[in-house]
């Protein structure tokens, strides 16, 4: 018995390293939190946002900049939402926090016709609250509990419904220029992230908005992903690689590639090799 706990112990823990590091890799690489910081976690009682706040603050502690974090849980006003739950958490945790109180439940409810997924316009309203809120209180910084496979889904549901290549960006400036987001989260797996969870026991609160909705879209598409990886392990890993390496030359937006300049670009290649062969004519 002292043996397996022994084991879980060490698994767990390699588990929580592999998961700092992820984050930590994340932060360097997007430049995601500076010296001075003050980083508005949106805590939605979920196991992607307890995760990212346990890590956070873990990183905090041994960081080389000093950062404030500062947790903020939206109350959407949903029938039975345990009101208690988050602050009881975060102050046995010993955490600094808000709780912002929006009734978007109704909203949204009024406004989705039957039959149609709510989250759309659900995730609208919650993000245009949490950034009003972050400039109210002096965040810098927005971080959202978003990982890799959130990234995965986003870009296939905006390949297969919205003509478009585009996913979720470790970070970004809101449409407004007044928020800085961050997804500290983006290198993790869901799965790495649902056991941490587990082993950490955080007081989960299911979103329960919307009921039920098995045939979303990105249920859909999370289903598709989740088979791929099981057929083909590995899979998720490469695909999330090339999001993070686009040869834009290789695609066809004319916003981001000079189509038209390619017979110029020759031109000038030809004409560069003809002076480096005259060149080395003359010299020899």
């Amino acid at each position: 018995m002292q043996a397996s706990t022994g084991t879980q112990k060490y698994e767990f823990n390699k588990l929580q390293k592999r998961l700092r590091r992820q984050v930590g890799n994340a932060i360097i690489d997007y430049g995601m939190i500076h010296e001075g910081d003050k980083v508005m976690v949106c805590l939605s009682g979920g196991k992607d946002s307890y995760t990212m706040l346990e890590i956070l603050m873990n990183l905090q502690r041994n960081a080389p900049v000093d950062f404030e974090l500062v947790a903020v849980n939206l109350d959407q006003k949903q029938p039975g939402f345990p009101e208690h739950v988050l602050p009881e958490y975060l102050d046995a945790r010993g955490v600094s926090y808000h709780i912002l109180e929006r009734d978007t439940y109704s909203v949204v409810k009024e406004k989705t016709p039957e039959g149609k997924t709510t989250c759309a316009l659900c995730s609208r309203l919650r993000r245009g609250s949490l950034y009003g809120f972050a400039e109210e209180i002096g965040a810098t910084k927005v971080a959202l509990g978003h990982h890799r496979e959130d990234i995965l889904e986003t870009l296939f549901l905006n390949m297969f419904f919205g003509g478009s290549l585009k996913s979720m960006p470790p970070k970004l400036l809101s449409d407004d220029g007044k928020n800085i987001v961050i997804r500290p989260l983006a290198y993790c797996r869901e799965a790495d992230i649902a056991e941490f969870s587990r082993q950490m026991a955080f007081p989960i609160i299911p979103c329960n908005l919307c009921g039920s909705q098995p045939n979303m879209q990105r249920q859909v598409v999370k289903e598709m992903l989740a088979e791929w990886e099981v057929k083909h392990p590995g899979r998720l890993e490469t695909m999330f690689k090339a999001v993070t390496n686009v040869a834009p030359s290789q695609l066809a937006d004319r916003n981001l590639f000079d189509f038209e300049g390619l017979e110029a670009k020759q031109r000038q290649r030809q004409e560069t090799r003809i002076d480096t062969l005259d060149l080395l004519a003359r010299e020899a």
